[in-house]
């Protein structure tokens, strides 16, 4: 099962663990109170009337540490980490929530607790999130948040299902099987078949169905609307194909899709409202990543120069497509040598040996997309969209991938939703798979969807995932 938070479809059972660690962070910090000031939780309300309310408090270190824990990639479906490198992570994670905790006390110094209470808050912190999530992996039950899925269909749509190889794409629900549909063309496993005597309510109810998917490769001849009914009056959910893979796998899968869904389907918002927040967290991001980024900005200009030479660019601009296909010049860093493109437009490879020194380490960082933030002031770009490609790309790709142009209808992105499920892209089946996580973030995009993808971005700033 997954429920929605910010934007995005995760699984239950992360949800419930983020809801308990909120709560046990709670905790940590009214038992930090007591211990600092050795009294029992009878003592509490005299401290309230001298350092004021605690819960404001609790709730402020609880949202903190929690955010750390998304931002460091520890409430993601995919983290494939060990338990030495969960570990680091939950480490790093709390040191960060201790530093903005204690500079939110420094900005609103009427609010303090006093460093011990901070530093025991947080060590009480990292006990109570390492045990919780050694006890949940062992003691909750996986199947108790699956849901038990029947899918009405058994031919090429249908096959879709069968196709999702990763386990987070998985991991949230049990297939029970496939209703082949009379007259429809086979196209998953025998054995994956269901016997069918004409009442899907029957045997959904007898096998424990909590939803149907409808998959059917035509529904102009013979769609089992009764029967539906039926299952949607008996309180089992019935879904459409694309909305069941949308949920699950977080992307638009192009290989079933047909425009009525796009056109029918909720989402797509640009609306005033969302224009607005979305210009104002972009102008607010920008000014904060300037401030706080400059420092490493010179460091990496002087550090170009020292390397390439004076007379040498530091910076480079290149054309890339836009909001409405139009064009514009992308600002960065260079990274690669002046003569990288003598032979034309090329995709960057993985160890591309046309990448200098000072490049792999700011690529590696993603210190060379720091001067995109002037492409956000200036308006050509959003701090979160799909990613800007070149126009001599496009052009190849619009021909080849249906529905490419469409990623157009939105500002492109510094950071952005495919930018953190998928790898670097340079190919075509690249440019396919990213289309997919780029028009799922196009249908659901919010300032909330916004805020939570730049939260996780920092997860692939600090480790590098994806970069080339």
């Amino acid at each position: 099962m997954r429920v929605r938070v910010l934007g995005q479809y995760v699984p239950a059972s992360l949800a419930v663990l983020a809801i308990i660690e909120a709560l046990l962070c709670f905790l940590a910090l009214y038992a930090a109170v007591c211990i600092r000031f050795q009294v029992g939780v009878g003592g509490l309300p005299e401290l309230v009337g001298q350092f004021g309310p605690l819960w404001p408090r609790g709730i402020a270190f609880s949202a903190i540490v929690v955010t750390s824990l998304l931002a460091f990639g520890l409430y993601n479906s995919r983290q494939r980490t060990q338990l030495s490198g969960m570990l680091a992570r939950l480490l790093l994670a709390l040191l960060v929530s201790a530093c903005v905790f204690a500079a939110l006390f420094y900005v609103f110094p009427s609010r303090h607790l006093f460093r011990g209470v901070a530093a025991l808050a947080v060590i009480l912190a990292v006990c109570a999130v390492l045990t919780s999530r050694l006890i949940f992996a062992r003691v909750a039950d996986e199947d108790i948040f699956k849901r038990r899925v029947l899918v009405y269909g058994a031919g090429y749509a249908a096959a879709a299902i069968t196709r999702l190889r990763r386990a987070a794409d998985r991991h949230a629900f049990t297939l029970l099987g496939f209703v082949q549909p009379p007259g429809e063309e086979r196209a998953v496993p025998d054995e994956r078949l269901l016997s069918y005597e004409g009442d899907l309510c029957a045997l959904s109810e007898r096998l424990g169905v909590t939803e149907v998917v409808v998959a059917m490769d035509d529904r102009r001849r013979g769609f089992p609307i009764p029967e539906l009914l039926d299952c949607r009056l008996a309180g089992i959910d019935v879904t459409e194909l694309l909305t069941f893979l949308e949920r699950e796998t977080g992307r638009v899968h192009i290989d079933v899709l047909n425009p009525s869904w796009m056109i029918f389907s909720q989402g797509f918002k640009r609306d005033p409202f969302r224009l607005f927040s979305s210009r104002a967290l972009d102008l607010l991001a920008s000014v904060g990543v300037l401030v706080v980024a400059l420092p490493a900005m010179v460091l990496t200009f002087l550090a170009i120069k020292i390397e390439d030479g004076w007379q040498a660019p530091a910076l480079y601009r290149q054309a890339r497509v836009g909001l409405g296909g139009q064009i514009f010049k992308v600002v960065k860093f260079r990274s690669m040598r002046q003569d990288a493109e003598l032979n034309g437009a090329q995709w960057a490879q993985h160890s591309d040996p046309r990448v200098t020194r000072v490049g792999a380490i700011i690529r590696k960082l993603r210190i060379d997309e720091l001067p995109q933030v002037f492409n956000v002031l200036r308006g050509h770009m959003s701090f979160v969209g799909p990613r800007p490609e070149r126009p001599e790309f496009v052009a190849q790709l619009a021909e080849k991938i249906p529905y490419y142009v469409q990623r157009h209808c939105v500002k492109p992105g510094i950071t952005g939703w495919a930018q953190l499920c998928y790898p670097y892209g340079s190919s075509e089946s690249d440019a396919l798979e990213k289309l997919q996580y780029d028009l799922y973030y196009i249908k659901n995009n919010s300032l909330l969807f916004d805020l939570a993808i730049l939260i996780q971005t920092a997860e692939v700033v600090l480790f590098g995932k994806g970069a080339r």
